[in-house]
């Protein structure tokens, strides 16, 4: 129970702002925390909502209540998954080989093509939102799918080669119970399609279905264009998951709700 809720802590410190008691980042207290890490996005799932309620009980207009749900992840996670999808989109941008590309994901520096990618994808969720706001039902469906994204990122991890022998993913997966986390994951897939179902049954069929698509893109590009998985691919791939379950429910709101 000990090494549980220390990988929960060494979970939290690592992918949120939420603050949470210490614990080593040794061998024994990572060995479940990719289980954990859905759970940031049930925290990012459960605060979208709620401010979502508040907000239409306080009737505060759409459009800035879309911008206030737009800055949730980033404030709770403080944006360490955008930082990724940035970084992927300079180092898939330049058009270099492997070992290059690679590179470009560790540089600090901020290229053009991540400055164009952030425009896009924050507008992109903004008008998602904007959409979404018209039929809770989808709101309530994305709330979920922070812990989706998240589900499919850690199988990802875990299954896939590690890019860099020593990458802080490398290190966090060699640390892990891999046949262990995998099937925890699993499971949390099949509940979180069940509750999916359950809210809406073609809204939650769309968006696992959108999210699942973005796995296997994400596993093909990784894979092709990297050689494997990096902390920097891991946060894209939560990032592109997240925006395509929104734009599927943005969508199937308007032509069916």
């Amino acid at each position: 129970m000990k090494s549980i809720w220390n990988s929960f802590k060494v979970a939290f410190a690592m992918f949120s702002k939420i603050p949470v008691p210490q614990a080593d980042w040794k061998e024994e207290n990572m060995r479940y925390m990719f289980c954990w890490l859905p759970f940031v996005g049930t925290i990012i799932g459960a605060v979208s909502i709620g401010i979502f309620l508040l907000g239409t009980y306080f009737g505060f207009e759409e459009n800035f209540l879309a911008v206030l749900l737009v800055l949730v992840p980033v404030f709770i996670t403080g944006g360490i998954h955008v930082d990724g999808l940035l970084d992927t989109a300079d180092a898939m941008s330049s058009w270099q080989e492997r070992k290059r590309r690679l590179e470009i994901l560790k540089d600090t520096h901020t290229g053009a093509f991540a400055v164009i990618t952030a425009c896009v994808y924050f507008l992109a969720w903004y008008g998602a939102y904007s959409q979404m706001l018209q039929d809770r039902r989808a709101v309530f469906i994305m709330g979920w799918g922070f812990m989706v994204s998240r589900c499919f990122a850690g199988l990802e991890v875990v299954s896939l080669p590690k890019a860099k022998a020593d990458g802080t993913v490398a290190e966090f997966s060699r640390n892990s119970s891999h046949t262990r986390v995998k099937a925890i994951l699993a499971v949390m897939l099949a509940v979180l399609l069940g509750v999916l179902l359950f809210i809406q049954p073609v809204y939650g069929m769309a968006a696992f279905l959108g999210a699942c698509l973005v796995f296997l893109y994400c596993r093909h590009m990784f894979l092709k264009y990297f050689g494997g998985m990096t902390g920097d691919l891991a946060g894209c791939s939560i990032c592109l998951s997240e925006i395509g379950m929104a734009f599927v429910l943005a969508v199937a709101s308007n032509f069916i709700g």
